[in-house]
């Protein structure tokens, strides 16, 4: 069986030094291996981790998998290594083929549908952390994941997935993931109608390539972007991580803590003054007037959120905007990443003047100037505007201006960088 390996990683055991930390579930199924210590699960866990394979149910392979574990260990020269429960963990997965849960597992998804460096880091979300080389860990709902861009020893690309919960992989996780990756939509199939309608989008296409917008909860991409208003992506990051604290711990991944983000209930745990002390400024009264009305709603505020996936646009941004701290951009941005509106357009002033709209160049951007601008965008992208407006901002950042050619660079001349942008680039290069 072929191995696999992480970009710019060999496929050496990861150090038991850094193992992932988990917190226990409150109960636990039993299963035939549940007498054996927890650090040989986690020693067990640590070394299956740098495997990888397509799902598979047969039992052979998963077998030849154990032998090459096997190998491992033995060049590992713990002696403690084999003591009897080890051993006994081994043997159990061994007979039973249930090896699976501690294998990294393939999205069958290539670079050209998803780059991670292209979708993580650029301004639609701000819980995913970069945790080594083309790989990012993050929550979903309430799986802890690592997701790393990979080529096989056949040269094809792919990214592969590590569930980092106790339960270990299940259908409904992957299921979850794919959602959340938003890959029932092609990539390749939309940008060709991007390209065909955009002289600079077909320019750019090329280098763009799997900069993909994620399907996020709502209630957790609102508070998100609650916290980006006038901000920059350092402070932001450090809010939504003090929000994201309030919910349950998942795990610590590279001295990373990990939580699932706070229902309703837990984010009413604090109040406006707790907030301003943890440096969240004006913004305090906003989330707390946001978690104070989403209570309030007919049937709960997280079903509400939900139910606006099925509005027109228009609606959804109007419902939106009844929040507090909810303006149209923020509306647009939280709609565009979670409400399924592909066509949502948070306008960025410098691509309109530049690309869509040079005629308002220097005017002042109105209500209803935005309008006219998100208007443009639809009517030349058509209904996944929202996505061809994502990759024309990431194309602007510096991190991404310097894989470019030189005609199709934006000079400084032209282009005043926003606080958003440079610190976004900066992420980006860590």
């Amino acid at each position: 069986m072929k191995r696999r390996g992480s970009m710019g990683l060999n496929n050496t055991v990861r150090n038991t030094g850094s193992l992932i930390q988990l917190k226990p579930p409150m109960s636990t199924p039993p299963s035939p291996t549940s007498t054996i210590p927890p650090h040989h699960h986690k020693i067990f866990k640590t070394i299956t981790k740098k495997r990888s394979m397509k799902p598979s149910k047969s039992v052979n392979t998963k077998r030849s998998l154990l032998h090459d574990f096997q190998k491992e260990l033995a060049i590992c020269k713990s002696p403690w290594l084999w003591q009897k429960p080890f051993n006994t963990l081994v043997e159990a997965s061994y007979n039973t083929g249930d090896i699976t849960d501690c294998c990294w597992r393939s999205l069958g998804v290539g670079m050209m549908e998803l780059k991670l460096d292209m979708t993580f880091p650029t301004g639609q979300t701000f819980r995913w952390k970069k945790t080594g080389p083309s790989e990012y860990t993050g929550v979903v709902g309430t799986y802890l994941f690592t997701l790393r861009q990979v080529v096989t020893d056949d040269d094809e690309e792919d990214v592969e997935y590590f569930v980092h919960n106790p339960s270990g992989f299940s259908q409904e996780a992957e299921a979850a993931l794919r959602d959340y990756l938003n890959l029932s939509i092609s990539l390749t199939d939309m940008w060709k109608g991007f390209a065909e309608a955009d002289s600079r989008f077909a320019a750019l296409a090329p280098y763009m390539g799997g900069a993909r917008l994620l399907r996020q909860d709502p209630l957790e991409c609102l508070f998100q972007f609650i916290c980006s208003s006038n901000n920059n992506i350092q402070r932001i990051t450090q809010m939504v991580q003090f929000l994201s604290g309030f919910g349950p711990c998942l795990g610590t991944v590279e001295g990373i803590e990990f939580h699932a983000f706070p229902s309703l209930e837990e984010l009413s745990s604090f109040d406006e003054g707790q907030l301003r002390k943890a440096g969240f400024g004006y913004r305090a009264k906003y989330i707390v007037g946001a978690v104070e009305s989403l209570k309030s709603k007919c049937g709960g505020g997280k079903e509400w959120l939900m139910s606006l996936r099925n509005l027109p646009l228009e609606e959804g941004i109007e419902a939106l905007c009844t929040l507090p701290g909810i303006g149209p951009k923020v509306a647009a941005c939280v709609a565009l990443f979670s409400l399924d509106q592909h066509h949502a357009i948070p306008v960025d002033t410098h691509l309109a003047t530049r690309y869509i709209t040079p005629e308002l160049s220097g005017e002042r951007f109105t209500p209803k100037l935005s309008r006219n601008v998100s208007e443009a965008f639809v009517k030349r992208f058509g209904k996944y505007a929202g996505w061809a407006q994502t990759v024309l901002f990431i194309a602007e950042l510096s991190s991404q201006q310097a894989i470019l050619p030189q005609h199709l660079q934006s000079t400084k001349a032209t282009k005043s960088k926003t606080k958003l942008e440079e610190l976004i680039d900066r992420e980006m290069e860590v």
